[in-house]
Parts: C-alpha cells; sequence; structure tokens
C-alpha cells in the first residue's frame, strides 16, 4: 500500500528584542548574568543545560562520541529528513514521503525555504550526496546496508531506492541520518580529522560555536533564518556540573538529569519533575564464547541465582523495576507479555549446576573435577542518559551468586577500560547498560547479532542460529502485524538462549526550571535511534512552550 505523510509544523512567531549577543563564553560559563532585553521582548537570551560528564565530543556526525548525548548535541547543528516529537514522526527537511512497495523505493518530498548555516540553499543534490558518503564513510549511527541508491527525482524530491525491503528505514535512515552539505563535505577524505569550522555548518537550528574540552562546556547560538522560525533561545549552553541539584537551584543550569532520590527536594523548590519510560536497561554481559558460560544451562542458573528487585531495591533505593529478559521494555509497542523469566531461586541454581558436575566443596563454593566455580565480574561507573552513575550493582550481585555457590572476584573498572574489554571478549561476567529500548525494534539485531561487533553493549551472539532468523526477518517485513510476531518470537528465543541477562530499568528522571517557559519532553521512542534524553530541540523551536504546536505524526492513506 502506498504510504503518504504529511504534516505542518508552525513556525515560531517569536521575535528577538535588538541587544547583542557580545559576551564572552567565559563569561557565559562563569555565569555572569544576562542581558534582559531579549527576554523582555519575548525571546529567551539563553538556556543552560547541565551535564555530569561535560566531554562528549565535537558536535558534527563523525566527531561526537558514539553514545546518546553526543549524538544529542550534534542534533542542534544537524537536520534530519524527518524527527519525532511526543506522538511519532513529523517533518523536518522532507515535508512529506511515501513508500512505495512495488519500486522498494522511499520517495522524500524536500523543503525548498530550508539554508544552510552559511547561507547557501538546501537541496536535493545534498540528500543524495549525504546518503553516498554514508555509504562510502560509515556512520555507525546510520545503517546503510539496505541502501541500493539515491537520486533526485525532482526539483525537490530524492527517490531512496532499497536493495531489500527495510522495516527500519524511517527511524534509522530518515530520522536518523544528520543532512551534511555537499559543497563541503564532497572534498573531504577523511572525516574523522575533519575539524574545520565549516565541518559544522548544518540546516538546524543552532550553530556550534565552541567546545571547550577541558571544560566540558559547550556554546551554540540560534540559527535566525531557520526554516520552523527563530529559535526561542539566543544561546545554549552546555555546563558541566558535578551536582546537577545545586546547578538547578543556583539557577546555572535550566535542565539536568537528576537522580530520582533529588525529585522531591526540587519538586519543592518549584522545579518541574520529568520521568522517562522505561528506555534504558542495566544488564549483565556474559561471555559466551568460553565455557562455562558457552552452555546456555549455566546462564539460566545465573538469571535465577539473581534478584533483580533486590538489586534495585539495595543498590538503588527502589528506584527502577526488573527488566524483560527478552529486552524490549514493556513500554515499546512490539514487546511480548509471554516473554519467559526466570524467578530469583538460589536453590534452582544450584540444582541446574549440579546438573552440570558441580558439587559443594567444604567451603561452600561449588567445584568441579578438583576446580572451584571461580568467576571475575566487572564493574564500572556506567553512563545513564548522559550521567556517570556509581552504584553498588555490583557487590549486590557478587554477593547473589555467591549464595548460590559461585565464587566472585569483583573488579571495578573505569567505563573505558570495562567496555575495552567486553569488546575484545576479555571478561567472565560484566554489568553494563544502554538505551534505545523504546525505539524500533531493530535495536534487538544491534544488542545481539554476531555481525554488529563494534557495540559494546551487543551480545554478539551466534551460538545458535534459532533467535537469528526471526531477527533478520522483522527487519525485512513490512507488515506491521507480521513484524510484531516476528519481534515476539524474537524476544522470547533471546530470553531462551540468555546471551546476555537485562537486570532492571533504572528511574530516569530530569528536572528543569518552569519560569523559562521551556517545555522539555521526552521523545517519543526516544530521540532517533531511541535516545532517552529530554533534549529534544523541538523545545527550543516549536511556539512558546515546546513540544506542543511541532506537527502531528505522519497518517496512512
Amino acid at each position: 500500500m502506498s504510504r503518504e505523510t504529511a504534516g505542518g509544523v508552525t513556525k515560531g512567531r517569536i521575535r528577538a528584542g535588538t541587544a547583542a549577543l557580545t559576551l564572552l563564553v567565559l563569561m557565559i560559563i562563569a555565569g555572569g548574568a544576562p542581558p534582559r532585553a531579549e527576554e523582555a521582548a519575548g525571546r529567551l537570551h539563553e538556556i543552560r543545560i547541565a551535564d555530569g560528564k561535560g566531554d562528549w565530543g565535537f558536535p558534527n556526525p563523525f566527531r561526537h562520541y558514539p553514545r546518546g548525548p553526543g549524538y544529542v548535541r550534534m542534533s542542534w547543528v544537524f537536520d534530519t529528513l524527518v524527527w519525532k516529537n511526543e506522538a511519532g514522526f513529523i517533518p523536518a527537511l522532507a515535508t512529506a514521503w511515501r513508500y512505495e512497495p512495488g519500486k522498494n523505493s522511499f520517495v522524500f518530498h524536500l523543503r525548498e525555504d530550508a539554508r544552510w548555516h552559511d547561507g547557501r540553499p538546501f537541496r536535493a543534490e545534498d540528500v543524495v550526496f549525504t546518503l553516498r558518503y554514508f555509504k562510502k564513510h560509515p556512520y555507525a549511527w546510520v545503517p546503510m546496508e539496505s541502501v541500493a541508491g539515491a537520486e533526485k527525482s525532482g526539483p525537490f524530491q530524492v527517490t531512496v531506492r532499497l536493495a531489500r525491503p527495510d522495516a527500519s528505514f524511517m527511524a534509522y535512515v530518515g530520522g536518523t541520518m544528520p543532512i551534511l552539505p555537499e559543497h563541503i563535505w564532497k572534498g573531504v577524505k577523511d572525516p574523522r580529522t575533519f575539524n574545520a569550522p565549516e565541518a559544522y555548518i548544518g540546516t538546524g537550528p543552532y550553530r556550534f560555536v565552541e567546545f571547550t574540552k577541558a571544560k566540558g562546556t559547550y556554546l551554540y547560538e540560534s540559527f535566525d533564518a531557520y526554516y520552523l522560525g527563530r529559535p526561542r533561545a539566543g544561546r545554549l549552553i552546555y555546563i558541566k556540573a558535578g551536582n546537577p541539584l545545586m546547578a538547578l537551584l543556583s539557577g546555572k543550569a535550566d535542565l539536568a538529569n537528576i537522580k530520582p532520590d533529588m525529585a522531591e527536594t526540587l519538586a519543592e523548590k518549584g522545579m518541574e519533575i520529568l520521568e522517562n519510560p522505561r528506555g534504558w536497561n542495566k544488564k549483565l554481559m556474559i561471555n559466551h564464547r568460553k565455557p562455562p558460560f558457552s552452555d546456555k544451562r549455566f546462564r539460566r542458573a545465573l538469571a535465577h541465582a539473581i534478584d533483580r528487585q533486590a538489586v534495585v531495591d539495595k543498590a538503588h533505593r527502589g528506584f527502577g523495576s526488573p527488566a524483560s529478559f527478552g529486552l524490549l521494555s514493556p513500554d515499546h509497542p512490539m514487546y511480548n507479555p509471554d516473554t519467559p523469566s526466570y524467578a530469583p531461586d538460589p536453590a534452582r541454581a544450584r540444582a541446574i549446576l549440579a546438573s552440570m558436575g558441580y558439587e559443594p566443596g567444604d567451603d561452600g563454593v561449588l567445584q568441579k573435577d578438583g576446580s572451584p566455580l571461580r568467576v571475575e565480574l566487572l564493574a564500572s561507573n556506567i553512563t545513564v542518559a548522559g550521567e556517570s552513575v556509581s552504584d553498588r550493582d555490583g557487590e549486590v550481585i557478587k554477593r547473589q551468586l555467591e549464595a548460590a555457590g559461585i565464587q566472585v572476584d569483583l573488579v571495578h573498572l573505569e567505563q573505558a577500560t570495562a567496555d575495552a574489554r567486553i569488546l575484545g571478549w576479555e571478561f567472565d561476567l560484566a554489568v553494563s547498560g544502554h538505551g534505545g529500548l523504546l525505539g524500533d525494534a531493530r535495536v534487538l539485531n544491534r544488542m545481539i547479532h554476531p555481525d554488529i561487533t563494534g557495540s559494546v553493549n551487543s551480545a554478539r551472539y551466534g551460538v545458535s542460529a534459532e533467535p537469528l532468523e526471526p531477527m533478520e526477518a522483522q527487519v525485512r517485513e513490512m507488515d506491521p502485524e507480521r513484524r510484531t510476531a516476528l519481534v515476539h518470537r524474537t524476544q522470547r528465543l533471546y530470553a531462551e538462549e540468555l546471551p546476555a541477562i537485562s537486570l532492571y530499568y533504572p528511574a530516569s528522571m530530569a528536572a528543569c526550571n518552569p519560569e523559562k517557559g521551556v517545555r522539555w519532553f521526552y521523545t517519543h521512542g526516544g530521540i532517533a535511534l531511541g535516545i532517552p534524553i529530554p533534549q529534544n530541540k523541538l523545545s527550543l523551536i516549536c511556539g512558546a512552550t515546546g513540544g506542543d504546536s511541532c506537527g502531528s505524526p505522519g497518517a496512512a492513506d
């Protein structure tokens, strides 16, 4: 069936005052009082977002750090063909689109009024060039294997031909691929070393001005010729704040991710609290390439040995909930409620291990052929929605596994070091985590398939071919009902194989200053691939309160 999607976006009608943006970056970071002329005229002088890590790389597609906060910083500068608001896909650089099943192609009708930050007009050729450039220079966030080619099919129209049907195309390409200006990038041979000022020219609502790596601060200024209207704030600033509570209360920040136990205090002080659906999970990575972890029975014993609710209660004061063993969040529209589960039961875990030949030794530790059952567990401070979070997960899991007769050596590492060991298969067990669990169901492939070799969060599981068949088929299935059935089956098989164990969904919250009049929100399905961060650029574009006048989701003919 032909699918055509269209929608209008109300242009912002906010008019800036006459005050010039002349303060130095150092004065901004120091928290100097901003001019009020713009705000008196109905426009904010600046918005500040606090971040505990600070450094997420330079905000262009090839230089940002490959986690969600890095992509978000880049998204202020570079636009995509489509975007998402609180309800679903809406137009961005494309005003309408359709899928033509007979030709296995997507047709995009493009905006005629968009301009690049250097004043040059946006063209259909830029979209064609971007698709070809990412085919030649892969960008990890945008899988291009299903794209066969693209051509300009009208003055402001592009047709993208697929090598095979791809149900995830709109989410992973249309809604995630940052469009590059051909007149700048066509001569760039090595995009990863391209860091000239023109490397940051996009069509987005903000121009990139400066990134101070040592301080972890970013400065953007509004692109007043933006096609959706002049952005609400003249400046957008990211500051590194070790204590987001104080940053919010002192007025140094207008928005920050917070720990759940801060919520009550901040609400009492007049801050607005935002809570995200379950789109991020902590999980136990398992080196299933070596025994005994290569045995499915052993992995199931681990699942029974771990009391996930107890991990939430003891390490996070109850802020969170046990995760599905099928990976997808229960808040996902394709979640399988019949996914197998493993109740916490140390006795059951011991019985399974006994069936594998393990017997209790004099010290209570299980042993086999005279050798104790001893494993190493890596733990590190994990980045949750952009914030580095220290917790006691490793300690709680260690005690639970030892209660089942497994001796555990707990090793604390920096996250980068732990990530490197996981990627190199130099580990037994490791506590890690990722988001994307509310985005397109292709996240199952990204977090399970053995061909996804560059992701620290992917189980890279090829021991059993059974889960791979429905996993690969679901991406090619364009019929929503049939695709859902395949996604359900993938979750069930993943839970049966347990190449990794999803532990829990932490409570993910942010707080903002409502006096600024900006309505921040968690994006439907997460930003782009599913990033669970409430920093959607629509909040600073669409109307005086943001988010509520940003167009409507696409509708089928």
